[in-house]
């Protein structure tokens, strides 16, 4: 049988995609992390799923569950918050499950990012502006960050940086970017986004610190840095210009 890796989105229970839900109601059981799924969507499991939170459980507790339900004849979800492809720890998963031959497939979901740029009502790409995004984080003790990706070198690029898992180290953020962002650039902090107690905090790079201690944030933020957040006067795009040739491929 197949496990699935799912994006669950970014903890809005209707932000999960239609082939998520589909697939997840078709498993027979779900391994879902309890800490960041919300709870609403493990009522698109079937009636007698056997659900595990994987929340106190290590790699290989959670390889065994995939084996012996993949050994059963069991579809199996595995859910994971916002989109596999940044920060989930599937590659470690998905290492075990090729050493054990236990097929897998993977259902993309609703990242983080976008879900905070959603709520703040952005485009994070603008003409002129800026055109790039860079997803990353800071080191920590948990796990380094590799050579040349540090924020002092990524900050050179001046591109939009968007920091996952960093709300608690928002005071090393500030610190490496303002030499190369600035005391002004815009600067917003999305917690909890998409859920109903979702907090958005927004200034210039400089206060910003300030802003996400007094409110208490330390986890499931979202921390953007760049002049696109702000940017008002800029020309539009070429794509639905009136000047385009739109018989032209």
């Amino acid at each position: 049988m197949t496990v699935y890796f799912i994006g669950a989105g970014p903890g809005a229970a209707d932000l999960i995609t239609v082939r998520g839900a589909r697939t997840l109601a078709a498993c027979g059981v779900c391994l879902y992390a309890g800490s960041l799924v919300p709870r609403e969507l493990l009522a698109e499991c079937p009636d007698d799923a056997r659900l595990v939170d994987t929340a106190q459980l290590d790699i290989e507790q959670i390889t065994a569950e995939l084996v012996a339900a993949h050994e059963r004849g069991q579809d199996v979800a595995r859910l994971h918050s916002g989109d596999p492809s940044v920060f989930s720890a599937v590659n470690e998963q998905m290492r075990r499950l090729d050493e054990a031959g236990v097929p897998y497939e993977v259902v993309p979901g609703v990242p983080a990012f976008a879900a905070a740029a959603a709520a703040l009502k952005r485009e994070l790409t603008v003409p002129t502006v800026g055109q790039t995004v860079i997803l990353t984080r800071i080191a920590h003790r948990a796990t380094a960050m590799p050579e040349g990706e540090d924020l002092a070198t990524l900050g050179r690029s001046g591109a939009l940086i968007v920091l996952h898992l960093a709300a608690k180290y928002v005071d090393r953020v500030v610190e490496e970017l303002l030499p190369h962002y600035g005391a002004d650039c815009p600067t917003a902090v999305v917690a909890l986004a998409s859920r109903p107690d979702e907090l958005i905090l927004r200034g210039p790079l400089d206060e910003i610190a300030e802003q996400v201690k007094a409110a208490g944030v330390i986890r499931t933020a979202v921390i953007m840095v760049g002049r696109t957040l702000g940017a008002e006067q800029f020309r539009d795009s070429h794509l639905y210009s009136p000047a385009r040739d739109r018989h032209v491929c």
